[in-house]
């Protein structure tokens, strides 16, 4: 059994699915995303169990009761959360798996390697760092999903996640989608190819 599990994290409009989109199209012989399990509701155009696995907050809080998640964290009231068998159905066909997940989620997913020995010495995580908040303000803006209050929560939100920026094992210093793609493309090529990353 072999495989990494990637883990992309950084504050919301940093560019974080964009990028792994771009990997997974890259690299989709080698390379699966976790869909995340989400207490959210969708949004227009989201797809039940290719862009998250929705869930109600009962059927949710049954999973963490029954040690489902390799990690789960709650973020602006909803839950959001890794099911472990995704996880080890990936690794048990030789498949490296990309999690892109908040800041919490990425923490604990780090802390836990000691605890699920099938991620021993297989987990890397990536913080993508915006070069301001007020980027962050202007593309939140851009896509147009939130409301100027559930922005202003985000922001609040980033600035506490920027904090634990140095816990990660590579950091993304963000300029431009090419420019951080390529430094995720060096990052998975080197963690998926060597022990020593």
């Amino acid at each position: 059994m072999s495989g990494i599990a990637l883990v992309i994290s950084g504050p919301a409009g940093v560019g974080k699915t964009t990028l792994c989109d771009r990997l997974l199209d890259d690299y989709e012989e080698s390379l699966s995303r976790i869909i995340t399990v989400t207490t959210r509701k969708p949004r227009q155009g989201e797809i039940h169990e290719k862009d998250y696995i929705f869930k109600t907050q009962l059927e949710f809080k049954a999973l963490m009761k029954s040690d489902s998640f390799i990690e789960y964290a709650r973020i602006h009231e909803n839950y959001y959360g890794s099911l472990k068998k995704s996880v080890s159905d990936l690794f048990s066909r030789n498949q490296d798996v990309l999690l892109n997940i908040d800041v919490q989620g990425a923490k604990s997913l780090k802390d836990l390697e000691s605890k699920y020995i099938f991620l021993k010495n297989r987990v890397f995580t990536v913080f993508v760092m915006p070069p301001q908040i007020d980027d962050l303000r202007i593309r939140l803006n851009k896509r147009g999903l939130d409301s100027p209050e559930e922005i202003d929560k985000r922001l609040k939100t980033a600035v506490s996640e920027i904090s634990f920026k140095e816990d990660f094992d590579f950091v993304i210093n963000s300029k431009s989608k090419s420019e951080d793609y390529l430094e995720l493309k060096k990052i998975y090529l080197k963690c998926s190819n060597s022990v020593n990353c």
